[in-house]
């Protein structure tokens, strides 16, 4: 009886997904509400405005900080929402969602994996799944991982694209 191998598995390859690092928590505040006609943010209505905000949408949510009309609004006032922010979200950034989105996911990519138990691995990042994982993700992680890894490549385990490998060091002599 012939054996079967499977070829995948005795390859030493290790799988990475990066699909539960692509779904942060954002929410939009948009600073239209708080404007004079529309128009003009005036400094002590919106000082009052921000005082009554409730702060249990915002709570461990990663926040875009955005104006949607052509309006004039003083630089200070993105700031001054961080600050009312700042004590209960995840992190304020400036933009609508999907703007900030990959900035996000990159840092968090950057955060929360640890390069180097990926040292000297044959390493493929997973190409398919349920989760719409953007190119951001892939730069990041390739970006973090790559001086630490023998070989990167992009895909699964059985279908591979070769993204980097290692050159093997001049020999001595």
């Amino acid at each position: 009886m012939e054996m079967f191998v499977n070829k995948v598995a005795a390859s030493g390859i290790q799988t990475l997904d990066l699909a539960p690092y692509c779904e942060p928590e954002i929410i939009g505040f948009d600073l239209q509400p708080h404007l004079f006609r529309g128009l003009i943010l005036k400094e002590k209505d919106f000082r009052e405005a921000l005082k009554t905000i409730d702060l249990q949408p915002f709570t461990g949510k990663q926040v875009a900080v955005y104006c949607s009309v052509d309006a004039i609004v003083p630089v200070w006032a993105y700031a001054l929402v961080a600050v009312v922010l700042h004590p209960v979200a995840a992190g304020v950034h400036f933009g609508v969602e999907a703007a900030i989105r990959d900035a996000v996911i990159a840092a968090t990519i950057r955060r929360e994996i640890d390069p180097t138990q990926y040292e000297g691995a044959r390493l493929v990042l997973k190409g398919c799944g349920d989760v719409n994982i953007p190119p951001a993700a892939y730069i990041a992680a390739t970006d973090l991982l790559q001086p630490v890894v023998q070989s990167l490549m992009f895909g699964e385990p059985c279908s591979t694209v070769p993204l980097y490998k290692k050159k093997a060091a001049p020999a001595a002599g």
